[in-house]
């Protein structure tokens, strides 16, 4: 997998992803590192936010389909300060499956309680463009941009899941940053584990439970925020739709 993964990052013909990097050793607690933290640099700013986003959907084993989301949050990360400024969260209600299997909810933590009378999918989508509208993250001059741990969230799960319901998918969540590849180009392996791998190579505490959204968000911001800090500058990873 890890040497797969090489010769796929290296050998691409489209353009680098990342304008830079840091050492693929870098320093561990307790030591300094040579390279200026960049939160404060305008080369970081390519983004004044990054928008850190994790689902969680239905599921079982052996997979149902169509999966549904049931966990829709989004972080609002400073581009400068690396720090949360506000937070989206809510649960929604699966339609096609609206039973939460038992598997479900030992994987993400969700019972049933807590997405039953929970507004639909598309009740969610409105008010996550009224937060965007309301954040200022709507403003063409204000330049923004989704972070997910891995591909799945929106190149598969959400506009799969508007595909089958007929509704559109806004154009904001067409382009993202996937945390995998910008790990793996700063420090030179592969995170097959996603967010565990990262936390232990970074030498960070896991925050809450695995397999939560709002959880999962916080890790990816607190990855983020370290990467940030010693020298790597984020850039849109996913290719034109």
């Amino acid at each position: 997998m890890a040497g797969f993964r090489c010769l796929w990052m290296f050998n691409d013909s489209t353009p680098p992803y990342w304008s830079s990097k840091v050492s693929p050793t870098l320093p561990s607690k307790g030591e300094t590192s040579c390279v200026p933290a960049p939160p404060c640099c305008s080369s970081q700013r390519r983004y004044h936010y990054f928008l850190v986003l994790d689902f969680e959907a239905t599921c079982d084993k052996p997979q149902i389909h169509p999966q549904e989301i049931i966990e829709f949050p989004i972080l609002k990360l400073n581009g400068r300060t690396m720090e949360i400024e506000s937070t989206f969260h809510m649960y929604v209600q699966p339609v096609v499956h609206p039973q939460l299997t038992p598997f479900c909810t030992e994987l993400t933590g969700i019972i049933q309680g807590m997405v039953d009378g929970q507004p639909s999918l598309q009740q969610v989508l409105e008010r996550v463009d009224e937060w965007m509208a309301k954040e200022g993250l709507l403003d063409p001059s204000v330049k923004s941009i989704f972070v997910t741990c891995g591909d799945w969230d929106l190149k598969v799960m959400l506009p799969g899941q508007c595909q089958y319901l007929g509704l559109p998918v806004a154009d904001y969540f067409k382009q993202w940053i996937n945390l995998k590849k910008a790990y793996s180009f700063a420090m030179g392996s592969w995170p097959k584990n996603g967010l565990l791998d990262m936390n232990k190579g970074l030498n960070l505490q896991h925050i809450g439970r695995p397999h939560s959204g709002i959880d999962d968000c916080k890790n990816i911001a607190n990855i983020m925020k370290t990467l940030a800090h010693r020298g790597f500058i984020f850039k849109q990873t996913s290719k034109p739709f």
